[in-house]
């Protein structure tokens, strides 16, 4: 099944180049996700200021019940209130409603081409009049998350005070009477533009010791290399992170969306992300994946997906100049090594991704630590040496999120030496060129 709709990548590619800044105030971050599309001036006007800190230390200066939150035109400088010096006006280019929880431009009533330093956000629907209040306002930004709008409706619960024009209506904390200072404001600490996290090209793969594959299945682990995939925080899932049996979409402000769907997040870094692609994710095509970290979302990049994308796990450090052996773990915790060879009669347990579904179909093999017991849904089958080998499991492993399980006896007959281990799942033989040492 196709996904490549115009529909889609439009909608994507819009996405991909919308700008999230972070205002740091006193009572909390707020995040939002600049409309370059809708306002480019506007927008190019407001990075402006920010890129030359005009708004660092600034403060909100007008607070007007269920109406608007207004900052950006004075800061606190050498102990007093200074106005923030203005740049030419910036053409007027409304076209969005002013909704609760979009940025505006503050502008005079001589005309609609006044907008300079001075913005505001709307504490709710105030389209009735400022879309058509001296030529509308035009709306550049919106905040991005329920917590960056608990922030404003913060600042906007504030005691207002008349401490004379422009400050007739200002919003303090902490104040009772007698004379305002810096700590009794609502200050703009800074407004920092968020770098976007970035997936390299062809950065896709199913898990490196699993096979590293370019195409995943409904349930594969993948791994994500890019740049600036997390605000420097590098760590796995523990079990805090859990909600019950439920694995964890989201890890410190990091998420990845795969054809739209929260994908499981096992491990993130500055370069590099750890995944478990959802289970109801389509076969047969392309799908976009997608990061983001603290609301600013990636460009996407394509990922094929397969009904079946298999791995056993064959780590780096099983892999001796051009050979590389297969795990194979004993009851004891070892494993098969050319030091501590496998034997005619041993079982072994080997671990794999991408193997497809499982029954009782009801399992749920993305996203879940496991409890019951499972068998795998497609017919597997396994040789050692040329040799067919029984298996006595197969099946997802207990305890364990979205992994598999099989324990495979070493038959009779199989030569000394490096032998191959080869599995065939329902019918095509797996693309991994494994060995396992084998000394009777």
């Amino acid at each position: 099944m196709k996904i490549r709709t115009a529909a889609l990548f439009l909608l994507l590619t819009l996405t991909a180049f919308a700008q999230t800044v972070r205002i740091r105030t006193t009572q909390g971050d707020i995040d939002v996700q600049l409309l370059p599309q809708s306002a480019p001036l506007t927008v190019a006007n407001f990075l402006n200021y920010v890129n030359k800190g005009a708004y660092s230390n600034s403060f909100f200066h007008r607070s007007v019940r269920n109406f608007i939150i207004q900052g950006g035109g004075f800061k606190w400088q050498d102990g007093k209130p200074a106005e923030i010096p203005q740049d030419p006006a910036v053409k007027n280019e409304y076209s969005l409603s002013n909704t609760r929880g979009t940025i505006a431009m503050a502008k005079l009533e001589t005309g609609p081409d006044t907008a300079t330093n001075q913005w505001f956000f709307n504490l709710g629907n105030n389209s009735a009049n400022l879309n058509f209040q001296n030529g509308g306002f035009t709306v550049f930004g919106r905040i991005n998350s329920a917590a960056g709008l608990a922030v404003m409706d913060r600042i906007a619960a504030l005691g207002i005070y008349d401490a004379g024009s422009p400050y007739d209506a200002i919003p303090l904390a902490n104040y009772s009477s007698g004379d305002i200072k810096e700590e009794h404001l609502v200050r703009v600490l800074s407004i920092d533009v968020l770098v976007a996290p970035s997936i390299t090209p062809n950065g896709i793969i199913t898990a490196s010791a699993f096979g590293a594959f370019p195409s995943a299945a409904p349930g594969s682990y993948i791994e994500i290399y890019g740049s600036n995939l997390t605000d420097g925080v590098s760590r796995g899932w523990t079990g805090s992170d859990f909600i019950g049996d439920n694995a964890p979409t989201l890890l410190d402000r990091v998420s990845v969306a795969i054809n739209g769907q929260g994908a499981y997040v096992n491990y993130i870094s500055p370069g590099q992300i750890n995944v478990q692609v959802p289970a109801g994710i389509p076969t047969g095509g392309e799908v976009p994946v997608i990061v983001s970290k603290s609301g600013v979302q990636s460009a996407f990049v394509m990922l094929p997906i397969k009904a079946l994308s298999p791995g056993l796990l064959a780590p780096p450090s099983l892999k001796v100049g051009d050979k590389q052996y297969v795990y194979a773990g004993r009851a004891d915790g070892t494993f098969a090594t050319t030091s501590a060879p496998a034997k005619s009669g041993d079982t072994f347990t080997f671990y794999g991704t991408g193997f497809g579904p499982v029954t009782p179909a009801t399992t749920n093999f993305a996203g879940q630590i496991v409890r019951a017991q499972t068998t795998l849904a497609n017919p597997i089958e396994f040789k050692i040496g040329g040799v067919p080998a029984q298996h006595l499991f197969a099946g997802l492993a207990p305890g364990l999120v979205g992994v598999y399980q099989f324990n495979v006896t070493v038959p009779p007959g199989v030569a000394n030496g490096d032998a191959k281990f080869e599995a065939t799942l329902n019918g095509a033989p797996l693309e991994q060129s494994l060995l396992i040492p084998v000394q009777n």
